[in-house]
């Protein structure tokens, strides 16, 4: 028997359906899992003194393209729209193998543990120079995040009228045959599932109507969710338009793509039918603020989603469109833009850091066990401590995202403590991101 215990928080943010918030508490954890909260606890294991601190679930994160970590700031792409950043990056891709994928996966899973992550989806749509889905599996596996690694993919290449080369696309037969292989070796339905694989087409300007329809049917045959990229900006509402005589909710709904187990990334530019299909279906969103500002791709309608009903979580996105990986700074970012285009009332802070927590599990088939700290949920926990600068002077140490820390001081994952103050227990990062370093500079020069 495992046992755990954090000792007398200054507040323990539950997000469970009271949304109750505990003074002076404990959480004893038990094999992985919650198994009491309240005052005066004892265990039989380790103590984790939490006095001074704010303790949460974890976050999740609901989109990442995590091998971009390895081309960040990018002088070509800094200041590009959607479709020119990705022209500036595909050449520069195409030189990526499995160590690239391994090492830029292993430091963007660090990088988002740092900001209290403890469950992570990715989207990996490329596969270069003999790369696979199980070179970013085998790199979570040792940072030891939950992890949901989807099979993307490109079928529709420049010579066909697509925007990636031809260089980085794959046969569709190719694409599902190995999506079938990698559910079959890795997914893992059960609750304390550490790795649960989706099937992701990468956008609609990529893949043809064929591929997305046969995705949706093998992914349902096997059990496991879908995602894809939807309605970033207007350049992808026009190419829909165009293309396919619809906008991209009326093409996600005709080709199967909705339902609980489906979620969308960025959806910046759904209009009201959109939302309302949205929210009938059950359908997911993971809002990726920081990436919307970066290319220039707008307010996604958060509080119009959420007023619908819409299940909402929040991504990072991929860090060459973020630069950066911080989830609860993502967080800050989604709060202060529903204020921005709505009002200082628009989205309070313990509900921005509900979408990051109840909500992103909630997006990615896991409110059941995750995004709660509850008797009887997963324990994946992130412990703040708010005695630093960052909340010196603050009335409420836990509207952390007003004036709180952007690193954890303790992090748990299923039980396990992944990183204990301030310092990962069981992972070199400095040794990786020298290697990081090194692999971003041989990039560097053959471009």
């Amino acid at each position: 028997m495992s046992e755990l215990l954090i000792k007398n928080a200054h507040t323990i943010l539950t997000m469970d359906d009271a949304r109750r918030e505990l003074r002076g508490a404990d959480v004893l954890i038990r094999n992985g899992e919650i198994v009491e909260t309240g005052q005066r606890l004892t265990t039989v294991g380790r103590t984790i003194t939490a006095g001074g601190c704010v303790v949460t679930p974890g976050l999740v994160n609901t989109h990442h393209h995590l091998y971009q970590t390895l081309t960040r700031a990018v002088p070509g792409g800094q200041d590009a729209l959607l479709f020119g950043w990705l022209q500036t990056l595909y050449p520069i891709w195409s030189h990526f193998g499995p160590q690239e994928m391994f090492t830029s996966t292993q430091v963007g899973l660090a990088e988002l543990a740092l900001s209290g992550c403890t469950m992570t989806s990715d989207h990996l749509y490329l596969f270069p120079n003999g790369s696979t889905l199980d070179d970013t599996i085998a790199a979570a596996l040792e940072v030891g995040l939950r992890f949901h690694p989807t099979r993307g993919a490109m079928s529709i290449g420049e010579s066909d009228g697509g925007l990636p080369p031809d260089a980085l696309v794959e046969e569709e037969r190719s694409i599902l045959e190995d999506s079938i292989r990698v559910v079959d070796r890795f997914h893992d339905p059960g609750p304390e599932a550490m790795v649960r694989v989706g099937l992701a087409p990468c956008s609609p300007f990529s893949v043809s109507r064929e591929l997305m329809r046969d995705a949706a049917l093998l992914a349902r045959d096997k059990g496991v969710m879908l995602h894809t990229h939807l309605a970033e900006n207007d350049e992808d509402i026009a190419y829909s338009l165009e293309k396919f005589g619809c906008r991209p909710g009326q093409y996600a709904e005709d080709l199967g793509w909705v339902g609980e187990d489906v979620w969308h990334a960025h959806c910046v530019k759904l209009d009201s039918a959109e939302i309302d299909l949205f929210a009938r279906t059950r359908s997911g969103v993971a809002h990726c603020p920081c990436s919307n500002c970066r290319l220039g791709s707008g307010i996604a309608p958060v509080r119009k989603m959420r007023d619908a009903g819409v299940r909402v979580g929040l991504g990072v996105d991929g860090s060459a469109s973020n630069d950066a990986g911080n989830l609860i700074g993502e967080a800050r970012q989604a709060m202060l833009l529903q204020r921005v285009a709505r009002g200082a009332d628009a989205m309070s802070a313990r509900e921005a850091l509900e979408i990051a927590t109840r909500g992103g599990a909630q997006v990615l088939g896991r409110g059941a066990e995750c995004g709660q700290i509850r008797k009887g949920f997963r324990a994946d926990i992130a412990i703040w401590d708010v005695s630093g600068v960052e909340s010196a002077g603050s009335w409420d140490p836990a509207a952390l995202l007003l004036a709180g820390p952007t690193r954890v001081r303790d992090l748990i994952v299923e039980g396990r403590e992944i990183i204990r103050d301030g310092q990962f227990e069981n992972f070199d990062l400095a040794a990786t991101v020298a290697k990081q370093n090194v692999l971003a500079q041989k990039l560097a020069e053959r471009i």
